[in-house]
C-alpha cells in the first residue's frame, strides 16, 4: 500500500487485527489529512483530535491485552453535526444555538462506538439540515473533492465531503429526502438509505413522519454493508422494528446473484425539469451494464403523482416548526429556515395528518405496483454536480426551495415510501465529475439491493479513481 488512506474501511479493519497497522497510526494519518485539507473541502465543523488520539491508544491497549474485538475496531470514522455526541457539541449548523452538549449519544452513535469505531469529530451540515447543499453560516461550504468550485451536496455534504477526500474512510449520514444519495452522487460514493426503521433516530427523533435515517457514506459497497450492520438494529425506546436480514449485509454481497427483474424510469417524480444528458448517459449505461449482467430490465411508470409533492412540503414545514427556536433565536436563521418554518405556521393540524394520510397511501399503492421487480433503477439527481451558491437563494428562499427540488426529482418519494435506496458511483462524465445512479429495493431488502450493488461494482469497478487531493 501506498498511503494509509488507499485502504477501504474494512482493509483497515483487517490491517489492524493483522497487526500491520494500529489505531493510532491510522488517526494520526487522517487527522494530519483533515489538518492538511479541511478546510479546502470543508468537510468537518469539530475536530476531537484529542478524544480521537485517547479512543486510539485504548483501542491499542485492548489489541495488546488480548480482548475479544468488536468488527470495526479501531478504525476512524466521523459523526454528522446532526446527531448528538457525548462530550461533543452539536451545532446543527445554525448560529441561532451555541453547540449543545446534552451528554447523550444518538442510539447510531452508540452502535458505532460498540462496533469499534473511532469519531475523528463532527461533518458539515446545512442549518437543520433542510437544504441539499451545504453552505452553512458556520462554516465553509462543505465541496466535492472532484471539482472544488462545486457544491458536496447535502445535507451530508461534509460526510460526503470528508469520505471522498480521504479523511476518512467512511461516515454516517442522514437522509429525509436525498440528503445521503445526494451528496454520494456528486462526490463519488456509495450512499444508502435504509428502510424505515433499520437503523434508529432514538433518543431525540419522535419519527412522526418516517422520512428520517441514518445510513452510511462509504468508497465501496462492502463498506456499506459493513457500516449498514454496525450501525443497526432498534433501540429499546423505538417503536418501528424492521424484520431482521436473513444474514449480515456484509455477508450478502459476497453471495451469488440470480437473474433479477429491474423496473426503470426517467421522467422526474417531482418537479418537471428533464434530466441533464450526463444523467441519461449514466442511466443507460447502467441499464446496459445490468443486461449483461443477465439482468431483465423493463421500463416502469411510477404511481407517485405531482399531489405528492404539495403534501410532502406540508409535513417538512411542519416538522421543521418543531424546531425549538426561540423568537430572540429566530432571527438568526438562515432565511430558507425562517421561509420554511413560516410556511408550517399556516398549515392546520388537520392538513398535517390529511397529508401523512396522502403519503403513506400512494406509498402502498406505489410499493404495491414496483413489487414486481427486484430493483427500480433511476437517476440519483437531474443533473451533474452544481457550482457552490448554485442552488443557494438567501433573497428569495422559494425559488431557493423549487431550484432544489428540480436537481433532486428522484430521492425524496423514498423517503415517502420507505423504502431502501442507494446511489453507485457508476459513471462519470468528459468533465471528470461523477455521476451517480439510483437503486431503489423492496421494504426491508437491503440485502438485495446490496447484492446487486456488489455485482455492478465487480462489473465496472470505480474504487481506482481518486481526485486531485487524494
Amino acid at each position: 500500500m501506498s498511503e494509509l488512506h488507499d485502504l477501504t474501511l474494512l482493509e483497515q479493519a483487517a490491517a489492524i487485527r493483522a497487526g500491520a497497522v494500529s489505531p493510532v497510526d491510522l488517526v494520526d494519518h487522517y487527522l494530519s489529512r483533515i489538518e492538511a485539507l479541511n478546510d479546502t473541502v470543508g468537510a468537518f465543523v469539530t475536530v476531537t483530535g484529542d478524544r480521537a488520539r485517547d479512543a486510539a491508544k485504548r483501542a491499542a491497549d485492548a489489541i495488546t491485552a488480548g480482548e475479544e474485538l468488536p468488527p470495526l475496531h479501531g478504525v476512524p470514522t466521523a459523526i454528522k453535526d446532526l446527531n448528538l455526541t457525548a462530550g461533543v457539541p452539536t451545532r446543527f449548523g445554525t448560529a441561532a444555538w451555541d453547540g449543545i452538549d446534552s451528554g447523550i449519544d444518538a442510539e447510531v452513535v452508540t452502535k458505532m462506538t460498540g462496533a469499534g469505531l473511532i469519531s475523528l469529530g463532527k461533518t458539515n451540515t446545512p442549518e437543520f439540515g433542510l437544504p441539499c447543499y451545504t453552505e452553512p453560516d458556520i462554516a465553509p461550504p462543505a465541496r466535492t473533492p472532484w471539482d472544488l468550485a462545486r457544491s458536496a451536496g447535502g445535507s451530508s455534504g461534509g460526510a460526503a465531503a470528508a469520505t471522498a477526500a480521504g479523511l476518512v474512510p467512511a461516515a454516517q449520514g442522514s437522509d429525509g429526502g436525498g440528503s445521503i444519495r445526494i451528496p454520494a452522487s456528486v462526490c463519488g460514493l456509495v450512499g444508502l438509505k435504509p428502510t424505515r426503521g433499520r437503523v434508529s433516530n432514538a433518543p431525540i427523533s419522535a419519527e412522526i413522519s418516517g422520512l428520517a435515517t441514518n445510513g452510511p457514506l462509504t468508497r465501496t459497497v462492502r463498506d456499506s454493508a459493513a457500516l449498514l450492520d454496525a450501525m443497526s438494529g432498534p433501540a429499546a425506546s423505538d417503536w418501528l422494528w424492521p424484520p431482521p436480514p436473513p444474514t449480515t449485509f456484509l455477508a450478502a454481497c459476497d453471495e451469488p446473484v440470480s437473474p433479477m427483474r429491474i423496473g426503470r424510469y426517467r421522467t422526474p417524480v417531482v418537479g418537471d425539469q428533464q434530466p441533464h444528458p450526463d444523467c441519461v448517459a449514466a442511466y443507460e449505461a447502467a441499464s446496459s451494464l445490468l443486461e449483461q449482467l443477465g439482468h431483465t430490465v423493463v421500463d416502469h411508470v411510477p404511481t407517485f403523482g405531482p399531489d405528492l409533492v404539495p403534501a410532502f412540503e406540508v409535513i417538512w414545514s411542519a416538522e421543521f416548526l418543531m424546531l425549538p427556536i426561540g423568537p430572540e433565536e429566530e432571527p438568526k436563521t438562515r432565511p430558507l429556515t425562517r421561509w420554511i418554518r413560516d410556511r408550517g405556521r399556516g398549515v392546520s393540524g388537520q392538513e398535517v395528518f390529511a397529508a401523512l394520510g396522502a403519503l403513506r397511501q400512494a406509498a402502498r399503492v406505489e410499493i404495491a405496483a414496483s413489487r414486481q421487480y427486484d430493483a427500480v433503477l433511476t437517476p440519483t439527481l437531474a443533473s451533474p454536480p452544481l457550482a457552490v451558491g448554485a442552488l443557494r437563494n438567501d433573497d428569495d428562499p422559494a425559488a431557493d426551495f423549487e431550484a432544489q427540488k428540480q436537481f433532486t426529482p428522484y430521492t425524496a418519494p423514498y423517503n415517502m415510501s420507505g423504502q431502501p435506496a442507494i446511489s453507485l458511483p457508476l459513471h462519470w462524465n468528459d468533465a471528470g465529475l461523477p455521476i451517480g445512479i439510483q437503486l431503489v429495493g423492496r421494504p426491508c431488502e437491503e440485502v438485495t439491493l446490496l447484492r446487486l450493488a456488489a455485482q455492478l461494482e465487480t462489473a465496472a469497478p470505480w474504487s481506482g479513481r481518486k481526485p486531485a487531493c487524494w
